[in-house]
């Protein structure tokens, strides 16, 4: 072999090389992260609450294995200060060193709760960018699954935290997005009615027909809201906005909902995915909006698509939405169909 034959070989050796250690990029320029694999290391850590008994840590860690992965503890994911798992230079730490581990694949949340917004600073974006994994939790981590995606680009995921129940939909959900990387369609459970002539569960409502594509942002509707006017709020420049909530009062979610509308979010989108808002109920006091009510104002005079129902929110059978992946939604299906794969 010729010295110039050899030196050219060198040269594509190390071109692929580099190829290979470069993150992925999206068509639409998110940074994806590698799929997670079975046999893969995932960092379980705390950013919200702390977990008061050994047992739901336990059940927690036996269904990430029963999922086919490793498990590695944060060092304070069973730690306690007041209702936190730690300081939060402690859980702010657990989350940065399990993307600076190259021994862990990615990083799921044990719990939501709250804390994540006292820690949102203090997390290392640039190492994030360098080392993308998958990051995923609901509830409280919307905080930290938005900020992550706004600061370096990377698609993160609205999913179970490790403690919520994995059933056969939570499973395949999760599987075919973060493991099988498929373009897939998401959509409320088949149910069919055990005693009734109509199906009163997993049911879609149309606030307003039609289809629009956009990257997909949002969460929890009050933690998003408690974001806004922050460099971790979400870009929702012609995006698709999912929403759930638990236990607000219904004042409380217009109160939400008119923050989002003021800083001129609202307005700016290309559609709407309502999940659902469960135990959302009419506080005390001299008469109520509706849920019903309060959506109409808000949403319907943005003249986008928007329906209602998805199976996203703190309900036992839950999607799991890529957080920054384009997607298109059909509001009269009730479904979101992803333009590509959200891992690599």
């Amino acid at each position: 072999m010729t010295t110039s034959r050899r030196h050219l070989l060198q040269l594509g050796t190390t071109a692929g090389l580099l190829a290979a250690a470069r993150p992925a990029t999206a068509a639409g320029g998110a940074l994806l992260a590698s799929r997670l694999r079975p046999g893969d290391t995932l960092g379980l850590v705390s950013p919200a609450n702390a977990t008061f008994e050994r047992e739901p840590l336990k059940i927690a860690t036996e269904s990430l294995q029963a999922l086919g992965f490793k498990v590695k503890h944060g060092p304070n994911v069973a730690a306690r200060r007041g209702p936190f798992a730690g300081t939060d230079a402690q859980r702010a730490a657990d989350v940065n060193a399990m993307f600076a581990d190259d021994s862990v694949a990615g990083i799921i949340a044990m719990t939501g709760g709250s804390g994540c917004n006292r820690i949102v600073d203090k997390l290392d974006y640039e190492l994030i960018r360098r080392k993308p994994k998958f990051f995923g939790g609901f509830s409280d981590l919307t905080s930290l699954v938005n900020a992550i995606h706004r600061q370096t680009g990377l698609v993160a995921f609205h999913s179970p935290v490790a403690v919520s129940e994995w059933n056969d939909y939570s499973v395949q959900s999760f599987k075919a997005i973060v493991m099988n990387a498929e373009a897939a369609l998401l959509r409320n459970p088949a149910v069919k009615p055990a005693d009734d002539l109509v199906v009163r569960e997993e049911r879609i409502s149309t606030l307003r027909g039609g289809k629009a594509q956009g990257r997909l942002v949002g969460g929890n509707l009050t933690v998003l809201a408690s974001l806004a006017g922050t460099p971790y709020f979400p870009d929702c420049r012609g995006a698709l906005l999912f929403l759930e909530d638990i236990n607000e009062y219904i004042y409380r979610i217009d109160r939400c909902l008119s923050t989002l509308r003021l800083t001129g979010a609202l307005g700016q989108l290309a559609g709407v995915v309502l999940g659902r808002f469960t135990k959302c109920e009419p506080g005390e006091g001299y008469g109520a909006l509706t849920l019903d009510e309060v959506f109409d104002d808000y949403f319907l005079p943005l003249g986008v698509p928007v329906y209602r129902g998805a199976a996203i929110g703190h309900i036992k059978r839950k999607l799991t939405v890529p957080v920054g992946a384009m997607a298109e939604m059909d509001a009269d299906a009730g479904t979101i169909r992803l333009l590509a794969p959200a891992v690599a």
